[in-house]
C-alpha cells in the first residue's frame, strides 16, 4: 500500500480499494490530522455536502436473553433499565411524525432481545404499514434474528433497511457475547439482503478490542458491502460486564472514524452512541470522515438534539437535505 497518507487518499480518489491482506499499519501510526485531512477529502468526493440523519426508538425493552457484555438490556446484567413490551403503534406513528416533522431522513424502531416473534412482530407490521401510509421518512428496522418470511413482511410494510451490527471482529467477538456468533450475524445480514432490505451494520469501538480488530471489522463491513455503518463509542453502564472499562480517548475514536472511511469510502459512516467523546459532540467527525448520525435519544445512552445537529450541519456548509445515493440501489455483494 501506499508509503503516505496523501498519496494513499490519491490512490483511493482514483478508485483503488483496500482490500483484506492489505498493509493496514498506516492507520494505526500515521499522524491523525493526515488521517482526518485524507478522510474528509474521500467524504467529499463520494458523499458530498450531504449528512443523513435518522432517529431511534426502542420499540421493545430490557429481558434480553443474550449475554452481550456491553448492553443494559441483557438480563444477565443488573441495570436500571425500565423494561416494558412492544409499544402501541399509535406511540410509534406519533413519534416518526415528529422525527420526519423535525427534518430528519430515517427512523428506525429497535427492539431487545434475540427476535421479535409472534404478536408482537404483527404489532411492529401494522405500526410500519400506519408510517408506510401516511409518513414520507425513511424506515428502518432492529429486531434481532428473523427469517426471510419476516424480512419480506417488514419490506412489503414500507421498511427499506435493517440494522444488524457485527459489533467487532471475527477474533474479538466471543470475547464479547457467547449466545451467538460472528457467523450468524454475517449469515442475518446476508439473508436481509437476499431478500431485498438495505443493511446498515457497524460495530462498537473500546471494548477491548485492538486496533487490528478496529481495522478487521471495517475490512469485513467493506466485504459485506455496507453502506450505512454506525461506529457506537462504548459508554460503560453501571451493571454490565463492560462497567469498569475504561473509556477510550477521542483522538482515538477519530482515529477509527478516519481509517473507516478510507476502507469504505462510499458508504456513510454514521456517528452513534458515545459522541460526547468526540471533539465538540462530534461536529469535527463531520468533516472527517462522518457522513451521518443518529440524533435525538438513542435508547440507553444520551444522545444529542436533533435541533443541535441541524445547527452544527449549518455552520459546516453541510446540509441532510435531497437523496442519499446510497438508497438508490443495493450493494453488489448482497446476493453473494
Amino acid at each position: 500500500m501506499s508509503r503516505s497518507i496523501p498519496e494513499l487518499t490519491q490512490k483511493i480518489l482514483n478508485g483503488y480499494r483496500i482490500k483484506r491482506g492489505s498493509d493496514l499499519e498506516i492507520f494505526k501510526t500515521g499522524d491523525l490530522e493526515e488521517l482526518e485531512k485524507g478522510a474528509g477529502a474521500i467524504q467529499k468526493r463520494y458523499r458530498h455536502n450531504h449528512v443523513d440523519l435518522c432517529s431511534i426508538i426502542n420499540g421493545r425493552s430490557g429481558r434480553c436473553p443474550e449475554d452481550c457484555k456491553y448492553c443494559a438490556q441483557a438480563a444477565c446484567h443488573k441495570t436500571d433499565i425500565k423494561e416494558y413490551a412492544f409499544l402501541p403503534k399509535e406511540e410509534l406513528f406519533a413519534a416518526a411524525k415528529k422525527n420526519q416533522e423535525a427534518g430528519l431522513n430515517r427512523f428506525a424502531v429497535v427492539t431487545a432481545g434475540r427476535a421479535l416473534t409472534g404478536a408482537e412482530f404483527d404489532q411492529a407490521i401494522a405500526a410500519f404499514e400506519m408510517m408506510q401510509k401516511d409518513l414520507s421518512i425513511g424506515l428502518c428496522a432492529s429486531m434481532g434474528f428473523l427469517s426471510a418470511k419476516q424480512f419480506r413482511r417488514l419490506k412489503a410494510a414500507g421498511v427499506t433497511s435493517y440494522h444488524h451490527n457485527i459489533e467487532t471482529s471475527r477474533r474479538f467477538f466471543p470475547y464479547i457475547c457467547t449466545t451467538h456468533t460472528y457467523d450468524d450475524k454475517i449469515r442475518e445480514i446476508r439473508l436481509a439482503q437476499k431478500e431485498g432490505l438495505r443493511v446498515c451494520s457497524g460495530g462498537i469501538i473500546g471494548m477491548g478490542e485492538t486496533w487490528d480488530d478496529r481495522l478487521d471489522m471495517a475490512i469485513s463491513l467493506s466485504e459485506l458491502g455496507i453502506r450505512s455503518i454506525p461506529i457506537n463509542v462504548l459508554m460503560p453502564i453501571p451493571g454490565t460486564a463492560l462497567e469498569h472499562q475504561p473509556r477510550i480517548s477521542g483522538e482515538d475514536a477519530m482515529r477509527t472514524i478516519a481509517f473507516f472511511r478510507f476502507i469504505n469510502p462510499e458508504a456513510d459512516i454514521r456517528l452513534a452512541a458515545g459522541r460526547k467523546v468526540l471533539p465538540e459532540n462530534g461536529a469535527t467527525a463531520f468533516t472527517a470522515g462522518a457522513s451521518a448520525t443518529i440524533t435525538g435519544d438513542m435508547l440507553t445512552t444520551s444522545g444529542t438534539t436533533i435541533k443541535g445537529d441541524l445547527e452544527i450541519l449549518k455552520n459546516l456548509g453541510l446540509s441532510n437535505e435531497g437523496p442519499n445515493d446510497w438508497e438508490e440501489e443495493l450493494p453488489k455483494q448482497a446476493a453473494n
